[in-house]
């Protein structure tokens, strides 16, 4: 039904309660398409309302809250999963359905996925090198693991060869993004806690991630070999936690290992695979099209595009199309862990793909397309919902009022970002880390950008409209951009260790707050006569009682207690008959407060002035 909405405009009409499901990040475009409209009679509606927008624009979800209020429609915005599941289904891929069919003679056993977690500096690391004897510690900058590297180790159980697939997670507090993903792809945790060091804060939070994800876990209590090592204290105190060992009742397996001397990994891999055989049912279908998760991805100069894929179900063989996020391509080579290659990969097996078109995220889910051009398709239409959705985010909405509001308090000042990486989840778990940089409402940051490589033009172009400071995190830049940046003058700065990177961000928002001032008192003076001077009002013979009476500085006056007048200035000061220019407690002096005269005598004159105060 046509109806006339605001400033005459034709606009078909909902009746209140009908249905409109838009994608995040959508335009008016997309809305006058579902209600058939004309797009710029919307804009016109939406300019009635007090917003601008054009009919390409991506708009916010409150902006269409308010436009389908107004012409009698609801809004249903789509998450990001259900939209993905719709784009999948428009090319016939039904993960869901899949699986759903799949009966128990299509599953066989597959590998346990391991994911090392734990405090930093706990020995994760030196662990996964004695599991897999190689060291991986002596590329670390800082010491810290800063990739996600996946692994599979054999091991003889039962007279049986198993293979047993680990995830080597970072580390650091700042990496929790990626270690809760870890948890995510996870069958088996394995929690390290050092001997000599017991519970620490990761080790609560690696613990976490690991119970909230409903993944079992098998205790490595490390460095037993260490002088004031004590084990049984970390069964101890594990047990507040809800780990309780075999040995105390529990069903909580704790091996006692030392990384450095290599004791006890036999019994934990033993461990490992008891607590699978136990607790869960590891099983896949090999038989169909690979489904898994990008673990990392980063850029190889010499082979574009690597991958290290975890394969969850499924077989990937090469020359598969395959998409992963907003990436897609075809399997040109995989590689096993030791840089051997691979034809095929089944269920938990990581192996590195080559033959991508872009990087993926971490994270990213893996799935084997028809064909390369439906990968594209998918791919290319995942980038346009993702590019639209982050063009929402990024408009500033403002009507006058909130004009007129943001002036009143002080405009709200931005610090943005662009953050390049050599790896997508150390991107990620950076930006994750400094987004939770808290600084009040007064400052707020953006991460314009994040990509994987070198710093290249396109992000000193960025950075140059929006006014942003690019962060590298193990990458330098790429040819012939360091002179652009400097012409530009565009703050790059370049970081190999995550704190040094956290600290300065933060630095810098709190240099951006406005100065918070607060009243420092100087001193007070107690009336004690009023004189009477045709020339400079009254004066207050005062006595010093506290600190010291400065001219020029404000003053207020009390009187039993109670304020009388504030946001004076002593304009006058004498001792005796002499002008001064401070009185110290004790001294006695004449206090002019220029036009203010109603003063009595026992009032106290409190002086004060306003001092920047330091930002915490």
């Amino acid at each position: 039904m046509q109806a006339p909405s605001l400033g005459g405009v034709q606009v078909p009409r909902g009746n209140g309660k009908t249905v409109v499901r838009l994608r995040h990040g959508s335009s008016l475009n997309d809305f006058a398409d579902k209600i058939d409209a004309n797009p710029a009679s919307l804009v016109t509606v939406l300019f009635h309302l007090g917003e601008m927008a054009t009919a390409t624009q991506s708009l916010d979800e409150d902006t269409f809250g308010s436009l389908a209020a107004e012409l009698g429609y609801v809004i249903e915005m789509v998450s990001a999963e259900e939209e993905d599941r719709e784009l999948l289904g428009a090319f016939d891929i039904d993960l869901e359905a899949e699986e759903a069919g799949e009966s128990d003679e299509d599953l066989v056993a597959r590998p346990p996925v391991v994911t090392v977690m734990g405090h930093v500096d706990h020995g994760k690391t030196k662990l996964l090198d004695a599991i897999r004897s190689t060291d991986v510690v002596a590329g670390e900058a800082g010491g810290i693991t800063q990739h996600i590297g996946a692994y599979q180790v054999v091991k003889e159980h039962e007279g049986v060869e198993r293979p047993i697939t680990f995830i080597d997670t970072p580390g650091h507090e700042a990496f929790t993004a990626m270690r809760a993903r870890g948890a995510q792809v996870t069958d088996i945790a394995i929690l390290v806690v050092a001997a000599d060091d017991g519970v620490m804060p990761q080790t609560i939070e690696a613990l976490n991630h690991a119970q909230a994800a409903g993944v079992p876990i098998v205790v490595a209590v490390n460095k037993v070999d260490k002088e004031g090592s004590n084990p049984a204290k970390i069964r101890q105190q594990l047990t507040e936690y809800n780990l309780v060992a075999e040995e105390y009742g529990g069903d909580t397996m704790f091996v006692d290992v030392s990384a450095k001397q290599g004791l006890g990994i036999d019994q934990l891999l033993e461990a490992v695979l008891l607590t699978a055989d136990a607790a869960l049912d590891l099983r896949a279908n090999p038989d169909k099209d690979a489904r898994g998760v990008a673990i990392e991805a980063n850029l190889d100069k010499g082979r574009g595009a690597v991958a290290t894929v975890l394969v969850q179900s499924g077989t990937l063989h090469v020359g598969d199309a395959i998409v992963a996020g907003t990436a897609y391509g075809r399997v040109r080579a995989m590689f096993d862990e030791h840089g051997g290659p691979v034809a095929e990969a089944g269920p938990s097996r990581p192996v590195q793909v080559l033959g991508l078109a872009s990087v993926p995220s971490a994270g990213d889910t893996l799935i084997v397309a028809p064909e390369e051009r439906t990968a594209r398709q998918i791919a290319e239409k995942r980038e346009a919902a993702e590019r639209a959705a982050l063009l929402a985010k990024r408009r500033k909405r403002i009507s006058l009022e909130d004009f007129t509001q943001a002036l009143a308090q002080g405009k709200v000042e931005t610090l943005n970002l662009v953050i390049k990486g050599d790896v997508s989840g150390a991107v990620e778990a950076l930006e994750d880390a400094l987004l939770k940089i808290d600084v009040g409402d007064e400052v707020e940051l953006r991460v314009i950008h994040r990509g994987v490589g070198a710093i290249t033009q396109n992000d000193v172009n960025l950075a140059t409209v929006d006014s942003a400071i690019i962060i590298g995190f193990n990458v330098k830049f790429a040819e012939r951009v360091e002179e652009l940046a400097d012409r530009e003058g565009v703050d790059v700065r370049f970081y190999s260790v995550i704190y040094q990177a956290i600290d300065d961000v933060e630095a810098a928002l709190k240099g951006m707050l406005k100065p918070e001032y607060e009243e420092a008192q100087l001193g007070t003076a107690e009336v004690r006569e009023i004189f009477r001077s045709s020339k400079f009002g009254n004066i207050a013979g005062s006595i010093v009682r506290s600190g010291e009476i400065r001219r020029n500085t404000k003053a207020r006056v009390l009187r039993g207690g109670k304020l009388v007048a504030d946001n004076l200035t002593i304009e006058s000061l004498k001792r005796f008959k002499d002008d001064a220019t401070e009185v110290r407690e004790g001294y006695e002096c004449g206090i002019g407060l220029g036009s203010y005269n109603d003063l009595q005598v026992e009032d106290i004159i409190e002086t004060f002035e306003m001092r920047e105060k330091p930002r915490s």
